[in-house]
Formats: C-alpha cells, structure tokens, sequence
C-alpha cells in the first residue's frame, strides 16, 4: 500500500460506511507495538508526528498516522478550504488535507525514515472515541497527539478531545505542543 494514500476504515473513500466499525482495524491488519499518531492538521499534530515517528525509530515499531473526519459544531466547515471543496464530500477533502499535510511534513523531514512508511488511516466519527477505538484495534503502545486543535483556545493548556482521549486510554498518551514562533 502507498503510505501517502489514506484509506478511510480499510476501504475506498467511496465505500467508506459513515459510522460502523468492524473489529479489524482501518487500513489493514493489526502492526502490534505501533506507535498511533492522531493529527488535524494543526502546528502541534505536526510536533506530535514528529514526535511520534522518532520515538518509534528508537523503538523500531511502526507509526499509524490517524485523522478522525469530524466537522465539529465549534468549528464547521473545517474541511471547506477551498470553493471547490463545497461539493466535496467531507471524507474526500479530509483525505486530501491528510495526503497534503503528510507530504509537507515528510518534505521538511525526509532523513526520517519512520515517517516515509508510516500508513495515514482516515475514519469517521466522534474523535476521542475513534481515537481510543483505533488504538485498541491497531494494538498500539501509546497514542501521540497535538495538546491543542482547531478548537483550542490560546488559554487551554490541553485541548479537549486530547484531554478526554488521556482520561480514558488504557495505554500512555504523549501530548505534544509545537515550539512557539519567537519572531
């Protein structure tokens, strides 16, 4: 499978169902000892990609790269970044935000190697929940994630969903915060 391509719960983006989930995890088999990488595209998912593929480059486990398609009350049409995205179905836009941001990181990291073959997976639902579905299915080890989303606000420390998937995992969570920009 090409790693840049993501699949949306191990299927085309036109067969995705919209919220049912099979017992074998989105994007194939089970990788046992993974490191899950959950991103929206933001500075901080981006660190915590960092992050998380060099942690496992230590390791010398694979990464999953996961996006939960959500268009969340707070912040709709997250997924319409352009005028012709308006039509698009919302998993279709995601899915090319995942293959643009994938490929700006890996741009700016190419000695990585962890992040060349890690595999984007696309599901959809409620965020934490998937998030914490798809570590039990992918049997990761740790989960990584950005401290605050696009529905952060400055003043939060941790960001809610992040917040929620660190109350609830039965496996470590790492939160990662991008560096500030002093310029």
């Amino acid at each position: 499978m090409n790693a840049a391509s993501p699949q949306v719960e191990g299927k085309s983006l036109s067969d995705a169902p919209d919220l049912t989930a099979d017992e074998k995890p989105a994007g194939g088999p089970a990788r046992d000892g993974q490191i899950l990488v959950a991103v929206d595209f933001t500075p901080d998912s981006e660190a915590a990609l960092i992050w998380g593929c060099e942690y496992a480059g230590l390791l010398g486990v694979p990464v999953t790269v996961l996006h939960v398609v959500h268009d969340p009350a707070d912040a709709p049409g997250s997924y319409r970044t352009q005028d012709t995205d308006l039509l698009r179905p919302m998993q279709d836009v995601a899915a090319g935000m995942m293959e643009d941001f994938l490929e700006q990181v890996r741009a700016k990291h190419p000695g990585l190697a962890t992040l060349r073959e890690a595999e984007a997976v696309l599901v959809k639902g409620l965020p934490a929940s998937r998030i914490l579905e798809q570590a039990r299915l992918q049997k990761a080890r740790i989960i990584v994630m950005g401290s605050r989303g696009h529905t952060g606000l400055p003043h939060l420390l941790l960001g809610s969903k992040a917040e929620r998937v660190v109350q609830l995992a039965p496996i470590p969570v790492t939160i990662v915060k991008a560096k500030k920009n002093d310029g």
